[in-house]
């Protein structure tokens, strides 16, 4: 996983290339007229190659921000307003009270549109079919069929695949780990992962801290198991404010942590390397379990993928979970657990919650990671995204009002959006709905129901016209509430 080939090196400068540019333009540095930089100056100026800086300018003239002019070079789109809007939200205190978790309806509304072809998908988190690996995936699955037909058919029972297990334990080893196969337990997906975990470490009436904002589907949990949830503050850059978690293990009987500490969802935040070592040591002196959740991993923007929990854990606190389906396959409902100390306990929860699991979608996907494609596939993808998150960030600030702040992840597709205040999401998305556009609003993320004038949006679709309408008449919808108010 630390191997950085010639092809991801070079996606990281024209990465770095884009992300200057548009950062001049955001802060007003490039306003529309300006001549964009020689491409034999910023050749120079960044320490990169004179076609890649040309390859560069020619995405950001895909993403409306630059315009050429014969013999004259490129220049800001006279359309790109200049804007002041780089920002991230801001750091939200939230009140360290256990609270149970009540959502209802809206959980299902969102995931109700998610499949409709009809609505612009800017809701649920789920990545466009058309980015991922098709063709490579079916070979992999017709190979694995045409090898073993019999066993295709039959059960696969817990903990999964031994091919499979093997391919994801062996995929650690660049992070610096040894990862035992026997602790890997294959899941429907990542929910089912920090479902099991849950189950595992707590009971009925215990109180779990989550960072806040955290993912809707973790509340969800919260709420369904009967248990309790405390929000601790998180930074939108670096994540979980470490100093709050500590004073509510100090006050507070807290039986677990979900937390997400690369690119976490929906705020993007990527945690320091220092700051995962001290949380890990924290939670290990005070003997509080870090389920873990690492699905945006694989995604980063960077050169390096960043180091996990799991990489500071000497006790075997740490139950890592994650899932290939932001990234290969969200049909194939594949995840997994590192469970370590808790393997033979959660293994239990899992062979009493579902018996057995499909057998293919397990071998085919073993194939796949064993052929080498997968690696070569991450670099297109975190590519595409890091193209449509930067357009969706650009896009968002052209048409939403002004004083709206946005997030910056570096990695991932979604973003997460601080709207004036006044502005109701949950009044937005009544209608955005009946325009055919969705989103999610800020309360779904937080148990307290803070961040009413919050969105998240995907950006896991490739840009086209349909989305670009989509954003334009969001900040249409914005402006109409505004003069109402």
């Amino acid at each position: 996983m630390t191997v950085v080939t010639r092809a991801a090196t070079d996606a990281f400068l024209y990465d770095q290339v884009t992300r200057h540019i548009l950062d001049l333009v955001e802060k007003g540095t490039l306003k529309p007229g300006d001549r964009a930089p020689s491409l034999r100056g910023l050749s120079k100026q960044l320490r990169v190659s004179i076609s890649t800086v040309n390859q560069a300018y020619a995405a950001l003239q895909e993403l409306g921000v630059l315009r050429v002019r014969p013999q004259s070079g490129y220049f800001v789109d006279a359309q790109v307003e200049g804007q002041q809007r780089s920002q991230p939200p801001r750091k939200t205190t939230v009140s360290r009270q256990p609270r149970k978790v009540r959502f209802g309806e809206l959980f299902e509304e969102i995931f109700n549109v998610a499949n409709d072809p009809e609505v612009v998908p800017l809701g649920a988190a789920v990545p466009g079919i058309e980015l991922m690996p098709v063709k490579g995936l079916l070979r992999a699955t017709q190979r694995a069929a045409a090898r073993q037909p019999e066993r295709a058919l039959d059960y696969c029972f817990p903990p999964g695949n031994a091919d499979l297990r093997y391919e994801i334990a062996r995929r650690y080893v660049g992070l610096g780990l040894s990862v035992d196969p026997a602790n890997v337990i294959i899941t429907s997906g990542c929910s089912e992962a920090l479902a099991l975990s849950l189950q595992t470490v707590t009971r009925r009436g215990d109180i779990v801290a989550v960072e806040s904002p955290t993912y809707f589907s973790v509340l969800r949990l919260i709420e369904r198991m009967g248990l309790l949830a405390v929000e601790i503050d998180s930074d939108p850059e670096t994540g979980l404010c470490l100093d709050a978690l500590e004073n509510a293990i100090e006050t507070m009987n807290i039986k677990a942590l979900v937390a997400v500490l690369n690119f976490s969802n929906p705020v993007g935040s990527l945690m320091p390397d220092a700051h995962k070592e001290r949380l890990v040591g924290m939670l290990e002196q005070a003997g509080i379990p870090l389920i873990e959740d690492d699905i945006y991993g694989d995604l980063h923007f960077g050169e390096q993928r960043p180091a996990i929990g799991k990489c500071y854990d000497r006790e075997g606190i740490v139950l890592t979970c994650s899932s290939f389906s932001k990234t290969i396959a969200p049909g194939y409902r594949i995840g997994w657990v590192i469970a370590d100390r808790y393997r033979d306990d959660l293994l239990e929860w899992k062979q009493a919650t579902s018996s057995a699991m499909c057998s293919l979608p397990q071998m085919a996907m073993a194939d796949y990671l064993r052929s080498g494609e997968y690696e070569r596939h991450l670099v297109r993808l975190r590519k595409d995204y890091r193209l449509q998150v930067d357009k969706m960030r650009f896009m968002l600030a052209q048409h939403f009002p002004k004083g709206t702040r946005i997030s910056n992840p570096q990695g991932g597709f979604v973003l997460w959006v601080e709207m004036p205040r006044g502005i109701d999401a949950l009044e937005l998305l009544n209608r955005a709905l009946r325009e055919k556009i969705s989103l999610t609003p800020g309360l779904m993320f937080s148990a307290t129901r803070k961040f009413r004038n919050f969105v998240r949006i995907n950006c896991g679709y490739p840009w086209d016209a349909r989305i670009e309408r989509a954003v334009v008449r969001l900040g249409e919808l914005i402006a109409d509430m505004t003069a109402e108010g």
